[in-house]
């Protein structure tokens, strides 16, 4: 048996989904298991036990409509017996109809159902006690009597990737017999990253709470500047404390970089997939206008903890639309003295795990 499963687009989707690979492969233990994505995501899946090939949705592929007839015949040369459409997008929804797979599983849209032997609606609720992001995800292997379980992502770093970041690590006096914090400073816009002023304010608490606390920042270049004026806007004392240079200039450095940290703190977003998929507890600040049951389940509040503006102030039917409209203006609401006796607590319990 072949099967295919199809996650385009965004790291923390591509992470998420994988975990339908170890589904399959309790279920079917010598099926051929491939993995298309975009070439992008990779990273996150490297070194994964249970996929057995990837094929990328490249660049190309995005920008140039034409290379996608080729890319529709490359796939069904694969004679899949099995596709499962988690993206559920044009493109993937054209390479599940042109892919010659008898079993065609995906999610229920009135304008695609027709090309789904499985049309399945997601639930809006979660049921399981996990996020829906989980739950909707393994639903999709209901037509092939696979029932819910509730698996996690994971990353598998290999030893010598291990073994640089320490060396890295102590190479900038970093002292991994303390604390060590790393801090999602930014979202995947402005629009949805924690305000500075406010993120600054958080990370002063950190300071406060634990002293001897050794801090790096997660950001790529081209966020130098925003990530920088958070820094500005810290403290003198925090600032000593926050090794601002060191970042993980890769996304497999990023993710062993974190594997040496207490916790990852800050905005919502594919850095917390990875540190949660590295079974590093997170405290995750979600944008306002997302809700947060689609990506923080019941289940996981042993280990991560997760704030969101509706957790303080009443939201309304509308609001989630309007948040999506005026994002800086529900930010603006979402005070760090909201926030602070959670992540108090949060920094209290490190030490307990």
């Amino acid at each position: 048996m072949k099967i295919l499963v199809i996650q385009q687009k965004m790291i923390g989707d591509v992470l998420t989904t994988s975990i339908l690979f170890e589904a399959l492969r309790e279920k079917y233990k010598t099926a051929e298991l491939h993995y298309l994505i975009n070439t992008h995501t990779f990273p996150v899946i490297e070194n994964h036990p249970f996929i057995d090939k990837v094929i990328y949705f490249t660049p190309n592929n995005e920008k140039n409509k034409w290379s996608l007839i080729p890319f529709f015949k490359e796939v069904k040369k694969n004679n899949y017996d099995v596709v499962i459409d988690v993206y559920g997008k044009l493109s993937s929804n054209l390479i599940s109809l042109f892919s010659g797979a008898t079993v065609k599983i995906g999610y229920y849209k009135k304008h695609s159902s027709f090309i789904f032997t499985h049309p399945i609606k997601r639930i809006k609720q979660p049921k399981e006690n996990a996020s829906l992001a989980i739950e909707n995800r393994m639903g999709l292997l209901k037509p092939l009597d696979i029932p819910f379980k509730n698996f996690s992502p994971k990353i598998y770093l290999n030893p010598n990737e291990i073994e640089t970041a320490k060396k890295t690590l102590h190479s900038q006096n970093i002292d991994l017999e303390k604390p060590l914090f790393m801090i999602s400073v930014l979202g995947s816009s402005p629009k949805k990253t924690y305000p500075a002023k406010y993120m600054a304010s958080l990370l002063d608490v950190i300071i406060q709470d634990t002293p001897n606390a050794q801090i790096l920042f997660n950001y790529i270049p081209n966020q130098l500047d925003a990530a920088k004026e958070i820094f500005d806007l810290c403290s003198k004392k925090t600032q000593d404390q926050i090794y601002f240079k060191l970042y993980g200039k890769s996304i497999r450095e990023f993710i062993a970089l974190t594997f040496h940290c207490n916790a990852l703190i800050g905005n919502e977003g594919g850095a917390v997939n990875m540190a949660k998929a590295i079974q590093i507890p997170t405290f995750i600040i979600f944008n306002p206008s997302l809700n947060k049951a689609n990506w923080f389940g019941d289940d996981e509040n042993d280990k991560n903890v997760a704030v969101h503006l509706s957790d303080y102030i009443a939201y309304h039917e509308n609001d989630f639309e309007l948040t999506k409209k005026n994002p800086e203006v529900y930010y603006h609401k979402f005070k760090p003295t909201f926030i602070e006796p959670k992540l108090t607590d949060f920094l209290s319990t490190l030490n307990e795990l």
